[in-house]
């Protein structure tokens, strides 16, 4: 089968690695123009780029798909399926009803739950037990299409984001070649998406990244492991900014104050909104590398007692 590529991060890598390593043509890969990328603004290309040009592919950066832009692409390559993942853009409807077999998505949930932008971070900040991909039919909507084919897989109670975009990248690949094989038997048997159960997602900001110890410890335990490793859970430690990068649930309760430190010899636990408590386990203080809590507690002193956040 003839096949164009659209995916931009290296979470759709994975697909287009299975795609060339699989017997179909990829005819075109589409991804978001270059970059510039830290503090010295270096033009940087997207990580499908990166893959795309080891394997000699045709590479598109259009700005713009509208106005019939996108369309004179597919004039030019011809696919029967254009295969998406987390490409960044929404397909206007002449893009999408060109190709012979349309357009399908790799989208990182159990649709329709967690349409959007950040359903990997979200499965993991409410605290899920489950999570997968769904192959969708894509049409106007957000996430929104006749489901094609769903792969599930658990999140563990200490599993981070990063380490579900790591396992679900290929989990995707797998799910993508299943339904491709299928498109080509002619044996899809769609479904449509039950709206009643549907929710939606949007992009992440640093602005969440602060800690209420108000909360209980499974959601804060949560926060950190959904926000690793970006936008990333912080707190206040004498008046410094402490990112908080992994952590544990304690066994230790107690009715201390929200954000209190009642152990900080060689592991800092700290109580919770429901007299609960957690240990950081990975830390960064202000100006400081990152490091295990327990080497930075053998050089830098926190009371017991202190109260975080504020």
């Amino acid at each position: 089968m003839r096949i164009a590529f659209m995916g931009t991060p290296d979470f759709s890598v994975a697909c287009l690695k299975a795609l060339v390593e699989s017997e179909h043509e990829i005819v075109g890969v589409f991804c978001q123009p270059d970059k510039p990328v830290g503090r010295k603004q270096i033009m940087t290309p997207p990580d499908v780029k990166v893959e795309a040009l080891k394997h000699d592919l045709k590479i598109f950066q259009p700005v713009s798909l509208r106005n019939g832009k996108g369309v004179e692409i597919l004039e030019e390559i011809k696919p029967d399926l254009v295969v998406v993942v987390a490409y960044g853009k929404i397909l206007p409807k002449e893009f999408l009803d060109y190709p012979k077999y349309g357009c399908i998505n790799v989208h990182a949930s159990i649709l329709p739950k967690y349409r959007g932008a950040s359903p990997i971070h979200f499965a993991v900040l409410n605290g899920d037990e489950i999570t997968g991909v769904t192959v969708q039919q894509m049409d106007e909507g957000v996430d929104t299409g006749d489901i094609l084919r769903t792969e599930t897989i658990s999140i563990g109670i200490n599993d981070t984001t990063e380490y579900m975009y790591e396992v679900l990248a290929p989990l995707g690949a797998k799910a993508m070649l299943d339904t491709i094989d299928l498109i080509e038997k002619g044996q899809l048997e769609p479904v449509k998406q039950d709206e009643a159960l549907a929710t939606h997602v949007g992009l992440l900001s640093r602005e969440i990244s602060n800690i209420d110890w108000n909360c209980s410890a499974f959601e804060i335990h949560n926060k950190i492991r959904g926000l690793y490793s970006w936008p990333g859970a912080s707190t206040v430690l004498s008046g410094k900014t402490l990112k908080l990068h992994t952590s544990v649930l304690s066994d230790k309760k107690g009715n201390n104050i929200p954000g209190e430190v009642i152990e900080a010899s060689d592991k800092l636990i700290v109580a919770c909104g429901d007299n609960c408590c957690i240990e950081i386990t990975e830390l960064q203080l202000e100006g400081k590398k990152r490091m295990l809590s327990s080497a930075f507690l053998n050089g830098y002193k926190i009371d017991k007692g202190t109260v975080l956040g504020i």
